[in-house]
């Protein structure tokens, strides 16, 4: 006889598993503790096994709950895709999504596929631009979510990712051993400032070779082996390469990803492309454990 798994206590022992702790996914279902720890119980007996380790300070999965995790994403991702495909067509009109240009890959489009097949008389206006610049459209009403790339975390805010900031130049290139150390970046970067401070901390002597606002200005620099730059790890483009540079050059932090929402009581809409996002970012964050 076929059994069936029950969504509800999936999304939120998947809850729990990217949070790290019941309370923080209550908070995040909208639930009480209690029912998100029964949902929990629940899921376990219909198993027949043990999902969680509840033997430490922190939540961690066991290997049977490893092993369900990718399942139950795969399986809420298909019912969340079914439900907004067939119930959404009431919802029309326009999304606006800032993006910064340097992590608009490889997430982003994964994104604005599944939003298209859920809501698919919605249009999501991607806006590219710099950390700086989308806070402030994002603090006066024009866009209507954001992703930021900062060394903190705004009010509001929700940390999606904690990612290595890196060394990145042309394939093979040469342009990282040179001193000065020949740099490129756009004049809004929000790395831009913590670099040279990392350079001056480290003694490496540097000069400003492109300052431009185009992006393309930048990787066409770099690509040709003319100047360094940094990026987050996982978002650097082909014809850039990370830099093994032995010690060379200063090792850099890690910085978040942030993601900012607005809307909230609108309807499902600006929720579930928020929930898009989070999800695309799974693969390439550090876990925050509660």
């Amino acid at each position: 006889m076929s059994r069936n798994l029950d969504t509800t206590a999936l999304r939120s022992f998947v809850a729990v598993a990217d949070t790290g702790g019941v309370t923080k996914a209550a908070g995040l279902l909208n639930l009480t503790q209690s029912a998100v720890s029964m949902q929990l119980k629940r899921l376990e007996e219909s198993l027949n096994t043990t999902l969680l380790d509840r033997s430490a300070r922190s939540i961690a999965l066991t290997s049977e709950g490893e092993q369900l995790l990718s399942y139950a994403r795969r399986m809420l991702i298909l019912n969340d895709e079914i439900y907004g495909k067939l119930t959404s067509q009431e919802y029309e009109g326009e999304v606006t999504l800032g993006v910064p240009h340097d992590i608009v890959y490889p997430v982003i489009p994964q994104v604005l596929r599944r939003f298209a097949a859920a809501y698919p008389r919605m249009r999501v206006q991607l806006v590219s631009s710099f950390t700086r610049k989308l806070i402030e459209e994002f603090n006066r009403g024009a866009i209507d979510v954001i992703l930021t790339t900062e060394d903190s975390m705004g009010v509001g805010g929700e940390q999606l990712a904690e990612i290595p900031l890196i060394w990145v130049g042309a394939p093979d290139g040469q342009a990282w051993k040179q001193r000065p150390l020949r740099l490129a970046y756009e004049q809004r970067c929000i790395f831009r400032q913590f670099v040279q401070r990392r350079l001056d901390e480290a003694g490496v002597p540097w000069e400003m070779v492109v300052e431009s606002d185009s992006s393309r200005t930048i990787e066409a620099t770099v690509s040709a082996d003319l100047a360094v730059h940094t990026m987050l790890e996982g978002t650097e483009p082909r014809h850039f390469e990370r830099i093994s540079h032995g010690g060379s050059l200063p090792e850099l932090r890690r910085m978040n990803v942030n993601l900012y929402q607005t809307n909230l009581d609108d309807g499902p809409v600006i929720a579930d492309l928020s929930r898009y996002i989070r999800d695309g970012f799974h693969t390439l964050r550090t876990p925050v454990m509660a």
